[in-house]
């Protein structure tokens, strides 16, 4: 099962449900939460970049005892920068120009494209013991995470309850009254492009509405500028669910698009 974050702030979880959060401080995106030892943790950081989108600063990574901290370019293990492939105690890194992805032998894989998009794939050993923004991992929607007991939570709460608490960190918290805009007049534009030739093989593996739904949210965000985030992060994310999920999308991107 994997969890994501991709494009103009959206999460998935391990049980499937797309929120989205638009946070910049440091948060749990995922960690192990039982008591007594955690195996590991993911942080992410995002900011605006010079396009005024948000992109993933760095991930710090605990995984046992070995900490890693990623940045576009560059990996950081226990303090010292490493060449890649880099691999000590059951933790593979890799990375090229496009990506970066690290294996670890306690069943758990993290791949980032060094901007937007990070994909955590986890072991189901980890059922029911994740906390952060990817959510519980119990296979149930919703439960636990935007509703606990008698208590609901917006996306906004949900997001604020992950934050990392660091003594001298200068972020403000999301406002959590704020709604997010309808965006209908996108739909059939990206009903369009996520039903194409291309993902042919996708439909039935994906829950395609979600991503509709979600490229609804980036068009409206974006207000109307066709620059090329407001429209590819959603459709990279689908392909790279869609394969993923064992599907095969075709070359979907052209001279002209994405």
């Amino acid at each position: 099962y994997v969890c994501s974050t991709w494009g103009n702030n959206h999460f998935k979880t391990f049980d499937g449900d797309i929120y989205q959060f638009p946070g910049i401080c440091e948060y749990n995106f995922v960690s192990d939460c039982r008591e007594s030892y955690t195996e590991f943790s993911v942080h992410i950081q995002r900011a605006l970049n010079s396009n005024n989108h948000p992109e993933i600063q760095y991930i710090l990574i605990k995984i046992k005892d070995i900490m890693v901290y990623l940045k576009p370019k560059l990996v950081v293990v226990d303090g010292r920068i490493v060449k890649t492939p880099y691999y000590s105690s059951g933790v593979l890194i890799e990375s090229n120009d496009i990506y970066t992805k690290i294996y670890a032998k306690l069943g758990m894989v993290l791949m980032w494209n060094q901007q937007d998009a990070l994909m955590v794939e986890l072991d189901n050993k980890f059922n029911n013991h994740t906390c952060g923004l990817c959510g519980d991992y119990n296979g149930i929607p919703i439960y636990n995470e935007f509703i606990r007991g008698d208590a609901s939570y917006n996306s906004i709460t949900y997001g604020n309850l992950q934050k990392i608490n660091k003594p001298n960190a200068r972020c403000e918290d999301p406002d959590e009254t704020q709604a997010l805009p309808s965006c209908n007049q996108h739909r059939e534009e990206c009903e369009k492009l996520l039903t194409s030739p291309a993902f042919a093989d996708c439909r039935f593996r994906l829950n395609l509405e979600t991503y509709i739904q979600a490229c609804m949210q980036d068009k409206c965000a974006c207000n109307g500028k066709d620059d090329s985030f407001c429209l590819c992060s959603t459709i990279s994310e689908y392909s790279r669910q869609c394969s993923h999920a064992g599907g095969r999308p075709h070359e979907w991107r052209t001279q002209n698009f994405c």
